[in-house]
């Protein structure tokens, strides 16, 4: 896909505003609704401002990398056991989180002049989350960092404006899968050439221990979802780039069963791609929630969460190894604490594990490849 053509020097400045007001009610949304499926604990909040460099009110320093990476492929090498053989060169996002209620000491940091603010919202040990992150950014900065220009020479140097709602849900029940969502929109307006804006998101999960009704029912919400919003098309390109841009090349495999992923996404108009964003945000407690019900009461036992905590591991790896994300966070002055969060509270390494043969825990493998479910999983 070639980068996003320019947008008329007239642009509606008031459409940043009307993009933030929604993540803001939609962060409210979620975490009113996780709370209420959690029962035990409750979503601390940091309000947070960014003033400039070096400088943080609030709760501390908190950038989420918001801003979409093109979708520049990258020749990856020949294709491995079903996998894809390119995967796209672009981001993802972890929620923006830090400290509770009670404000923590400013913190500092050295990165790159920065501007906004935001609202980090995080559940801890909870009958339902081990930990769950949802949150809301809304930063500008001078110069965009290298990270999101390397494919966009015509936006080096250009100020530009990020905002976007970020989760990642780590349940405590190994049964109950990960999962990750983002909506974002971001603008960048050179200095002497015409605003460009783009939005990008999706949803996608990571389960340990897969049931087929569960897939099923994720890729069908996600289906309608893109279906109504551009046709079977839209679904099939949005749950392969998914496929492709959740895909760990040194491990040979998918994150997990996939989703949705979109980015630089303009075509339509700004009005038709905000209505696509907005119905991928909604749809997600209406993806994952009934799972989360299905799967909470299993029994498990010491196997299961060491697992759990294995598993957890490839998480770490594709945030921290094929994030580029991460990389812009970094880069445009984020603090890093916070761009972490999206990692799990714990998590464990083990070298050569292979699991048992014929058993629970062998049977993900399958999983962890690019497949169209709902052609062959049968409906519920």
């Amino acid at each position: 896909m070639k980068a996003p053509n320019a947008e008329n020097s007239n642009a509606d400045a008031t459409r940043p505003d009307a993009v933030a007001d929604y993540l803001r009610g939609l962060q409210d949304r979620i975490c009113a609704a996780l709370e209420a499926a959690d029962g035990a604990a409750r979503f601390e909040e940091d309000v947070w401002t960014r003033e400039h460099a070096g400088a943080a009110v609030g709760g501390g320093s908190s950038a989420t990398s918001l801003a979409g990476d093109p979708p520049a492929l990258r020749d990856t090498g020949p294709s491995l056991a079903g996998g894809p053989s390119r995967a796209p060169a672009l981001r993802d996002t972890g929620p923006s989180l830090a400290g509770g209620p009670s404000r923590a000491p400013a913190l500092r940091d050295t990165g790159p002049s920065l501007a906004g603010g935001g609202r980090s919202r995080v559940l801890k040990q909870g009958a339902l989350f081990e930990q769950a992150g949802v949150g809301f950014s809304e930063v500008q900065g001078a110069t965009l960092p290298a990270s999101a220009t390397a494919h966009r020479p015509e936006l080096a140097g250009a100020p530009w404006r990020a905002l976007g709602v970020s989760l990642v849900l780590h349940p405590l029940n190994p049964y109950v899968p990960t999962t990750h969502m983002n909506v974002r929109y971001f603008e960048a307006r050179p200095p002497d050439a015409a605003p460009v804006w783009w939005f990008g998101g999706g949803f996608d999960l990571t389960p340990f221990y897969p049931f087929d009704a569960d897939v099923r029912h994720w890729h069908a919400v996600a289906r309608d979802v893109a279906v109504a919003h551009g046709g079977d098309e839209r679904y099939r390109a949005h749950k392969r780039w998914c496929d492709e841009y959740f895909w760990l090349r040194h491990r040979n495999e998918t994150r997990g069963v996939g989703g949705l992923f979109f980015d630089d996404l303009r075509e339509g108009g700004f009005e038709a791609c905000f209505a696509y964003q907005r119905a991928v945000g909604d749809a997600f407690l209406e993806a994952w929630l009934p799972l989360a019900e299905r799967r909470r009461g299993l029994p498990y036992g010491e196997r299961e969460r060491e697992f759990q905590l294995y598993r957890r591991g490839r998480y770490v790896e594709f945030n921290l190894v094929w994030d580029r994300g991460t990389l812009f966070g970094l880069q445009s002055g984020g603090r890093t604490e916070s761009i972490l969060m999206s990692l799990p509270p714990r998590v464990r390494f083990e070298y050569g594990y292979v699991p048992e043969p014929g058993s629970a825990e062998a049977r993900l493998q399958d999983y962890l490849r690019p497949r169209d479910w709902l052609a062959e999983l049968p409906a519920e």
